[in-house]
């Protein structure tokens, strides 16, 4: 594993971000729609199951999405994405839990919250149907353990994506109880993307565990490319939010 010496300064300035963010004096309890269903509603209608990402801006996009984060929401639902993803991170990102609030409310997909969550605390700012854990960065941190943290969202009722980029990751991850697994194309050290690297580490992924390809993701070919290396869902941001977000789920779905 990596020292957090090699990673990227964009990201080292996230982790200090989410080290100061705090958490909720309440303790949530969800009732969370099913992801790996909501995939196979997806492939029984024909279409490909993609996570549609609300992303206002973000470290490795340039510009800023201004448009009201629900009517895109909405539209990308309407384009036949599977589930959605929305940003909570402020600082980086233009996220905030209220945005995430207001989508879910409007949609009837399950809405995975992406943030960089390093604390149990920091599970109960906003209900989602689905939480972001990032193996690295709680390596990295060593804040909460990933079993204990999985171990804490199951508990609130959340469903728990943890994100990898590396074999030995998918490792810890699977060892810690994951039951779904991301493999992030983008490589924390360099920001550099690699679609190779979703093609790599999969094999090491059993097939019980629901399996998202992350980041990178632009064009027809590269879902053709994930799918067929065992991805049953691919989750993508910038592909989407750049230009018609319904035009562009709907052709990414129809791959």
């Amino acid at each position: 594993m990596a020292s957090s010496g090699e990673i990227a300064s964009e990201v080292k300035s996230i982790l200090a971000a989410a080290r100061d963010r705090g958490g909720a004096d309440r303790r949530l309890s969800v009732d969370a729609r099913s992801l790996p269903a909501a995939f196979a509603d997806a492939e029984a209608a024909g279409r490909v199951p993609v996570i549609a990402e609300v992303k206002p801006t973000s470290p490795t996009t340039d510009g800023e999405r201004t448009d009201d984060p629900v009517a895109l929401a909405e539209r990308m639902v309407e384009g036949g994405a599977a589930a959605l993803s929305v940003l909570t991170e402020p600082e980086h990102f233009g996220g905030s839990p209220e945005t995430l609030e207001h989508v879910r409310a409007a949609v009837d997909v399950p809405v995975l919250r992406k943030d960089f969550l390093l604390y149990e605390e920091q599970l109960d700012v906003v209900e989602s149907d689905v939480v972001l854990l990032i193996a690295r960065f709680l390596q990295e941190e060593g804040t909460d353990d990933l079993a204990d943290l999985i171990e804490a969202a199951h508990d609130r009722g959340f469903q728990v994506l943890v994100e990898t980029h590396t074999e030995t990751e998918v490792t810890a991850a699977l060892a810690a109880g994951a039951e779904i697994i991301g493999v992030n194309n983008r490589d924390l050290a360099k920001l550099a993307v690699d679609l190779s690297t979703f093609e790599s580490v999969a094999p090491s992924v059993p097939e019980d565990v629901t399996l998202i390809a992350e980041s990178g993701i632009a064009t027809v070919e590269d879902v053709r490319r994930m799918r067929t290396a065992g991805a049953d869902a691919c989750l993508i941001g910038s592909a989407i939010m750049d230009g018609d977000v319904r035009e562009n789920t709907e052709r990414l779905t129809q791959s």
